[in-house]
This record gives C-alpha cells, structure tokens and sequence, in this order.
C-alpha cells in the first residue's frame, strides 16, 4: 500500500526523523485558514500516489491567505498522471541550503534491502540515475544482522558530505532504515532531505508497506482517516460577509441583510464552541474573497464566549493588509468583557442584531456610493 505524503510524514516523525511544520486542507477555505494560523509563507503541496507533481503544477509558493486561495484553487481538483487531487499538504517553506537524495528499497535481484543515497537530491533524480549513475551511492545491509550506526555514518562518509554533516546524516539513514524494517516496508524514500539553517529535514516522504503485513500496523491505517475541519463556507453574490455561530443565528443575519436592502456575499458558520483562533480564521477567510465590501459578524454567545470572539477579531484586523469595514453583533456569555476588549481597540459594536443588519447595509452603500 503507498501511503499519501503527510502520512509519511507522521511517521518518520514519529520515528525521530524531522519534518517541516504542516497542515492537511482539502478545500480552499481551509487552506486559507492554515495559512492564516501558520502567519509564514508557505508551500501548498498536491498528495497524490505518484510522481511528477512539481513539474505538473501541483506543488506551488504562497505569501500569505489570499494567494494560498488561489493557488489551492488550481492545485484542487487538477489530475497529475490521471489521479485527482483531493487534498493538499501546507508547510511553511524552507531555507534551503542543500538537497539530499536517501531511499530504502527491496532490491529483487540481491533478494535485501539496498540503501541508495546521493548528494544530489530532488526532482532530477531519476535523470541522475540514467546520466551519473555513478553519483548514485549503493549500500546492501546484511537483512538478518542488525544495521549499525557505524554503517550509516560509512555511507553519509561516501556521499561526501561535509565532515560536520556526516554525524546527523548517519543518524537520518539508520532512522530511515528502522522506519524500513518496522513497518514492513518495499519502499522508505525521502527526496529531498534537504539542509537547512535548522538542520537536515525530510522535505518530502514515501511510504510503500507491504500489503500483507498491513494487519500488524494499524497505526498507519488509522492516520488515512485524518480529515481537518474548520468552518462551513459557502460564496454567495453580495458584498456583505456574513459570519454566525451557528447554522441558525447565520441565516437569520443573512435574512436581516435582505430584509435592509442588502446583499449577503457569504454564509460562513463558526459553530458553537469557537475558538479565538476559529474567529480569527473566518475572519481571513471571508476577507480573502474579492467581492467582500463589508463584514458582519454576528455573535449569541452560548458556549462561544464573547471575549474569545473579541480576541479573535482584533488579532484577524491586526495582521491583514487589506481595509476592513466590520459591523459586530456581540453579546452572550463574557459580553462585558468581550465589549471591553473591542472598545479598548477602538473597534465599534451593536448589541442588536436589527440594528447592526442595517448598519452594515448603511456602511456598504455608502462605500459603493464613493465608488
């Protein structure tokens, strides 16, 4: 069975190897809200069971929500060698130094395992096999006596790596080798392993186990099953975004939009519960989509508290670049507090629903209006 790149990921990790901070999104708008939280520029990476993705498109940069929206819109759905994308892995992106070549595979001819490194790792590899195999380092542990770190360090001397590397990247190939030999594996491979001012990190992961031996490792099943939620996002026509704790108080504020001579441009619910962090991510969602003049966020506090909401709302207008007109709704559980955080950022509120509705529908004809 091949396992998905963040799925590798977890387990090298797992197994000590290190990995760059990621995320899992399989739709624009979670891309957006990792992004967000992540605060970095990042690399939006397609997870398909094959290869060529870079040089398909499916492996791109972002700066910031905005572009990670785009870019997720094109990598999203696209097919690499006629498999769909349906998610995506979110890094924030490197400071490369140097790009490693490490892979353990079942080499069927010398009936063991073959440890294949090289110095120069990436997306030539396969062509460096054909044009320098020479530059292709070929190791065969003995499967049946126990792989020694003094081995590892042997090969990493080989590869010919500076001398203050040759201790870390021993201890990449022998971890790479126990991930090898404990999940039963044809293929453990990490192109690139790539040096950074951090050290040496397994930029990218793949992971082939047996099929029959699936029934020992669970473990790895389970993590197919991982799926991040964050917010329900739906794109309408208007220009006024509207955000609500709950499917219910959403629509209702959606209603009042209307009702005002307004037009809602989206229905975005943060559930019960929402976090600081949850508001600050609605937040750049909807501000990442164009059409957007106004915001109204509207907020019975049950659960959701209030203050947590107001923290979410000063951090999200904190750090956007874009102009933001917000009309908050706030009341409910830490109302008082909530109120105080917003007054002391000089962010205005209503606590009428009524009168909010109409206060951003008075606010966006009015900037439609300097238009």
């Amino acid at each position: 069975m091949k396992f998905f790149e963040n799925v590798a990921k977890k387990v090298f990790n797992k197994e000590g190897i290190k990995i760059l901070e990621g995320h899992v999104a399989y739709s624009p708008e979670e891309s957006i809200a990792i992004c967000s939280e992540m605060g970095v520029p990042v690399v939006l990476k397609a997870q398909v069971l094959t290869g060529g993705r870079g040089k398909a498109g499916g492996v791109k940069f972002a700066d910031n929500p905005g572009e990670a929206l785009k870019v997720s819109e094109e990598i999203l759905g696209m097919e690499i060698k006629g498999e769909e994308v349906k998610h995506l892995l979110i890094e924030e992106k490197a400071d490369i130094l140097q790009e490693y070549f490490l892979s353990i595979s079942i080499d069927r001819s010398a009936r063991r395992p073959v440890i294949m490194v090289s110095k120069e790792g990436g997306v030539e590899i396969e062509n460096l096999a054909k044009t320098n195999p020479e530059k292709i380092i070929k190791y065969y542990p003995q499967p049946l006596i126990e792989f020694l770190p003094y081995e590892a360090r042997e090969i990493a001397r080989k590869m010919e790596v500076p001398s203050e590397l040759i201790g870390p990247m021993g201890d990449v190939i022998l971890k790479l080798y126990n991930v090898f030999n404990k999940y039963d594996c044809e293929v453990a491979e990490i192109n690139p392993l790539i040096l950074t001012p951090d050290g040496l990190i397994a930029a990218d992961a793949k992971l082939e186990v047996e099929n029959d031996a699936l029934y020992r490792h669970e473990d790895l099943v389970n993590l197919l099953h991982y799926k991040k939620k964050t917010v329900d996002f739906v794109k309408l026509d208007g220009d006024i975004a509207v955000i609500g704790n709950g499917a219910g108080l959403t629509l209702t504020a959606m209603d009042m939009i209307k009702l005002n001579g307004g037009e809602p441009a989206t229905f975005l619910d943060i559930g019960g519960g929402a976090s600081e962090q949850i508001i600050n991510q609605a937040l750049n969602i909807v501000l990442s989509y164009e059409p957007v003049k106004v915001v109204f966020l509207n907020v019975l506090g049950g659960i959701t508290k209030a203050d947590d909401v107001a923290n979410g709302v000063v951090k999200a207008l904190k750090h956007t670049d874009r102009e933001v007109h917000i009309v908050i709704r706030l009341t409910g559980t830490n109302e008082k507090e909530g109120q105080r955080i917003l007054e002391e950022a000089g962010i205005p509120y209503e606590i009428s629903m009524e009168k909010a509705a109409k206060k951003a529908v008075d606010l966006c004809n009015e900037l439609k209006a300097q238009e």
